[in-house]
């Protein structure tokens, strides 16, 4: 576990260095309403669970299942899949193809999204994607496209085939020149903090966020500070194998990481998303980076609470859960009450 606090000086930096890119939306409303239109489309469940607060040592642990989410098993059903209702809104979206890269769970919510508005999706693949995700994706009409060993190698094929085939390219991430769409699809998200802040009982004195290139951590931080203010200590969690945030955050601008592949896969990004990057360096309180083995703990201690997840999806829990060995250093005591995200379902 490696833990760094934000300093002012580092906000400024981040500030100045990413002067162009745009904010996160705390919009909320818009995509509660547009997501009703989405087949099981409904509000997940906030859950008090008093042993994971005993094994964290503090008071409550209020934990956000989005492990069903619309039927899709992550809370990534809300992004793409609102991206394509805004522009089927617009009358924009029939007969359109998207096209994006996955290594999981965002490439559902643009097959599923298609599907429902009569668009068409073509999702690239990388060799180590399992197959039987590959037909997940066909199961909602999407056509999978096989392209280079790892998921960036995917992403250039499909930014190449969207330049070639005048396709709507439909990342998750954002990058200089690409903001519109993952700005659009970071909104969606909000929605499950809109409902979290519905839902709990009185404001968190923590929040752990887990991050791959940081939209679901950086949506839900915008979105506490406007419903609670500084109330909340906010905490990313990373791998350690992929601190694209936490060495964008030392660095004072975006960094690209190296490092070797996660089992946290989802979190397994080496570069952040810029928009991310921007409203967390405002947003956020502290960046930690946790082993392989802390996330195998997190995972596996929420299984044994009955709450099935991967080490992605329970990233947050590991992150609080390794807290305990550096006393002090977020201020949790016995008193604290803390919010985190189950963001998917067991694979």
């Amino acid at each position: 576990m490696d833990i760094h606090h934000v300093t002012p000086a580092e906000r400024t930096a981040l500030k100045t260095s990413l002067t162009d890119v745009p904010l996160p939306s705390v919009d909320a409303d818009r995509p509660a309403a547009l997501l009703t239109r989405c087949p099981a489309a409904g509000v997940t469940p906030l859950e008090e669970v008093p042993a994971l607060a005993e094994a964290a040592g503090v008071g409550q642990v209020h934990v956000k299942d989005e492990r069903n989410r619309m039927g899709l098993g992550s809370f990534k059903a809300l992004g793409a899949a609102y991206v394509i209702a805004r522009d089927a809104e617009e009358g924009n979206a029939n007969g359109r193809t998207y096209v994006t890269a996955s290594a999981g769970n965002h490439g559902l919510s643009v097959a599923a999204g298609a599907q429902v508005f009569g668009s068409r999706a073509v999702i690239y693949l990388a060799e180590t994607v399992p197959e039987g995700f590959a037909d997940r994706l066909r199961g909602f009409g999407a056509e999978v496209v096989r392209h280079g060993a790892i998921y960036e190698e995917a992403m250039t094929g499909a930014a190449q085939a969207a330049d070639t085939n005048g396709w709507a390219l439909l990342s998750d991430s954002s990058w200089p020149g690409y903001f519109e769409r993952p700005h659009t699809l970071m909104e969606g998200y909000l929605v499950l903090m809109q409902e979290a802040v519905r839902q709990m009982p009185e404001a968190p004195t923590h929040i752990f966020l887990q991050a791959g290139v940081g939209g679901l951590a950086a949506a839900c931080a915008a979105y506490a500070r406007q419903a609670w203010g500084d109330a909340p200590r906010i905490v990313v969690v990373e791998p350690d194998l992929a601190p694209a945030l936490f060495a964008s955050i030392r660095a004072g601008a975006a960094q690209v990481t190296e490092g070797a592949e996660s089992a946290m896969g989802r979190l397994d990004c080496k570069e952040p998303s810029l928009i991310a990057l921007r409203g967390l360096a405002r947003d956020a309180d502290d960046f930690m980076l946790i082993t392989e083995d802390e996330g195998r703990v997190g995972s596996d201690t929420c299984a044994r609470m009955g709450y099935p997840t991967t080490p992605s999806g329970a990233a947050g829990v590991a992150g609080l859960l390794a807290a305990q060995d550096a006393p002090g250093t977020f201020g949790l005591t016995e008193r604290s009450r803390v919010l985190v995200i189950l963001s998917e379902q067991a694979s």
